[in-house]
């Protein structure tokens, strides 16, 4: 397969995979204000799932395909992201608070989640067992969100994920917002296969590693929707509630995503194997990530244009390290 058609395949995937994620989210909350489902349900179901579904279908699908490092690399790939790149960036523009209420509770679950995903990585395995464990842990934190938004109106984050009202973008009547979320369905597999395919050939391609395309190409497309987001609540001066939304994308990742993707995995008889390349490099960058970005938000220090800087260059240099790698390969 030549070079331009596996990266139209990866860029191609990409735009299919956020399309159709984007559909099943607009669509599913559509239908739910249609049936009158209490928004605290959608919001932490349809919504807070449904924003994780790209990740979620391209772990899940390189995992059926037999690809594990694919699947790892989207999820410690995109936490990197989120962290370095997607609040470094934005705040070299204008500085992203942390004293929101719910930032520091979310901040300690998003480092408690990489201590965890390093933890049932040791063995360079997860079991059927941690992969339940995982996704459990998804269960009880969606369970205390909606326990504390019924408490916590103060939190913008939480208000967010259960504002139907205000979600713009919705389509109209139950037809045309079921229709959605069967076109968002159908296209989720299909983008993700395409990423996985494209994904495959590029590392064949290029004699690299799968695990790097997962880390670098893949994760950063799957990180995009939490780019558009922080950059739009920059420029409309709600900086707030993006740290509030990559802290829990972060969480959905390693929880929801990591736990889905083992399971997977354990469906067709295998665990999960853990790349022993991620111990070399991967996995400590996204856990210093989690430990800066903790150590910033409890010390209620806001995420200025030097931290920006700080973390958008660590992020810059983590991705220079690794095409070094590649070329020194």
């Amino acid at each position: 397969m030549a070079a331009p058609v596996f990266l139209a395949l990866i860029l191609g995937g990409i735009v299919v995979l956020l399309f159709g994620g984007d559909l099943l989210v607009r669509g599913g909350a559509a239908v739910a204000r249609v049936w009158k489902l209490p928004p605290l349900l959608v919001g932490l179901t349809i919504i807070a799932f449904g924003t994780s579904a790209p990740e979620l279908v391209v772990s899940i699908q390189s995992a059926l395909s037999g690809h594990p490092g694919l699947a790892l690399g989207n999820i410690v790939g995109s936490n990197t992201a989120n962290f370095l790149l997607i609040l470094g960036l934005p705040a070299i523009f204008g500085a992203i608070a942390t004293t929101t209420p719910g930032v520091r509770r979310n901040a300690i679950f998003a480092l408690m989640a990489a201590l965890i995903l390093v933890g049932v990585s040791w063995d360079r395995t997860i079991s059927a067992v941690e992969s339940w464990a995982l996704f459990a842990l998804i269960v009880g934190y969606v369970t205390l969100l909606g326990f504390l938004a019924r408490n916590a109106k103060d939190d913008p984050t939480l208000a967010e994920l259960t504002d139907l009202e205000h979600m713009e973008g919705l389509p109209g009547g139950l037809g045309k917002s079921i229709a959605a979320v069967i076109v968002g369905l159908v296209a989720l597999p299909v983008g993700a296969q395409m990423i996985v395919v494209g994904g495959t050939e590029a590392a064949r391609a290029f004699d690299i590693d799968e695990a790097i395309i997962g880390l670098t190409a893949i994760a950063f497309g799957t990180s995009l929707p939490e780019l558009a987001t922080v950059v739009m609540a920059s420029v409309r001066r709600q900086a707030e509630l993006a740290i509030g939304n990559v802290l829990g994308s972060n969480i959905f990742n390693v929880f929801a995503v990591g736990g889905a993707t083992g399971i997977a995995a354990s469906a067709i008889g295998a665990d999960l194997p853990i790349p022993e390349g991620f111990f070399s490099l991967d996995l400590w960058v996204m856990l210093g990530a989690s430990i800066a970005i903790a150590a910033i938000t409890l010390a209620r220090q806001p995420i200025n244009r030097l931290l920006g800087l700080v973390l958008f260059g660590s992020y810059i240099s983590y991705i220079a390290v690794i095409a070094r790698s590649v070329t020194a390969a």
